[in-house]
């Protein structure tokens, strides 16, 4: 991520958060992006008072990546357990999308709750019909768990689902002692 900077959001951050999640998963600007859930999820994919509650936990935060002054990529890391952390919300503005900004993101992550947390591993759900992107995940050493999490039809706040059969699978990565290695 050259000219790229990770650090934790700030509550300032907010409006400019929530436009770009929001344009990198849901509605016409994310089909430009590989993080598109446009096809099975209509309505917002979080809010202000939602992500606001995100920077405020204790356990958790939100790394922005920064280009220019500009946010041009979020995740949000929290620490699940002694040893684990669990990584969503992985997003990268669909005007600007490449494979060098999300795969820096994501070490740039995995580098964050390792230091940060003492994280021997990291683990993730994905919708389980988001094939493409669970295969991306698997070539960065994310391995399918066998488990599954219910989706949260009737919440809001995860979007108005399109198709009744959507479900969550679960995927960890173990920390090796490679990936402390610089790139």
């Amino acid at each position: 991520m050259s000219n790229v900077r990770t650090r934790p959001a700030t509550a300032t951050d907010l409006p400019e958060l929530v436009e770009l999640v929001n344009s990198a998963y849901r509605g016409d600007s994310s089909r430009r992006g590989w993080t598109t859930e446009a096809e099975l999820l209509g309505g917002q994919r979080t809010d202000a008072v939602t992500l606001a509650a995100q920077l405020t936990a204790a356990d958790a935060v939100v790394l922005v990546a920064e280009r220019d002054s500009r946010l041009v990529g979020c995740v949000l890391l929290e620490r699940a357990g002694a040893t684990e952390a669990y990584l969503g919300m992985l997003t990268v503005d669909p005007q600007g999308q490449t494979g060098t900004y999300r795969s820096a993101l994501l070490t740039a992550a995995e580098r964050y709750v390792r230091e940060t947390y003492g994280a021997v591993a990291m683990k993730m759900t994905v919708i389980a019909q988001r094939a493409e992107l669970i295969a991306w995940y698997e070539r960065r050493g994310y391995v399918r768990t066998g488990e599954t999490e219910k989706f949260p039809y009737g919440d809001l706040r995860f979007g108005l689902p399109k198709r009744d059969d959507l479900y969550f699978v679960v995927l960890r990565k173990l920390f090796s002692a490679a990936d402390d290695q610089p790139k």
